[in-house]
């Protein structure tokens, strides 16, 4: 694996185009060409930015995976950030808890890349806390969908 060391957070956040409180992940445990394992412990934060009602809702983990994807495509494309990404739909969702933020272990967030043509990748995630799992589903992402010329159709 090319991680010799658990990344912080002040090295992956050159990963993702998020900054301060946004950058959800805490660190990067594990990676290869087609997996990544990220530790978060943000969901316990008071002042996590997708906190509403006091309460951090556990589809909010699918942002914290969206971040993982994000810094693996960083890491396997040479270590700079992605081109912007778009969470274009959501499959096999499934949340096994209501909330996160009422979770005492850290979050633990996989994604694996499943197949990926193009400007479109297809990623599987989970995310799991003390060994139980929270969410997980497979997220379809467009690569730079902005850079795409609208006008020749």
């Amino acid at each position: 694996m090319p991680l010799t060391r658990p990344m912080t957070s002040d090295e992956l956040a050159g990963l993702i185009p998020h900054a301060g409180t946004m950058c959800l992940l805490d660190g990067v445990l594990a990676w290869d060409r087609s997996r990544i394992r990220c530790i978060a412990r943000s969901h316990r934060s008071p002042d996590n930015p997708l906190r509403h009602a006091d309460r951090l809702a556990a589809l909010c983990g699918v942002e914290y995976a969206s971040q993982a994807m994000a810094v693996h495509g960083g890491l396997t494309g040479g270590g700079g950030r992605p081109a912007a990404g778009y969470l274009a739909s959501l499959r096999d969702l499934a949340c096994h808890v209501a909330r996160l933020d009422d979770i005492e272990e850290d979050l633990i967030i996989e994604a694996e890349n499943l197949t990926g043509e193009g400007s479109r990748v297809i990623y599987g995630f989970s995310v799991t806390a003390g060994g139980q799992e929270l969410l997980s589903g497979r997220a379809a992402v467009v690569i730079d969908a902005g850079g795409l010329d609208r006008g020749a159709e």
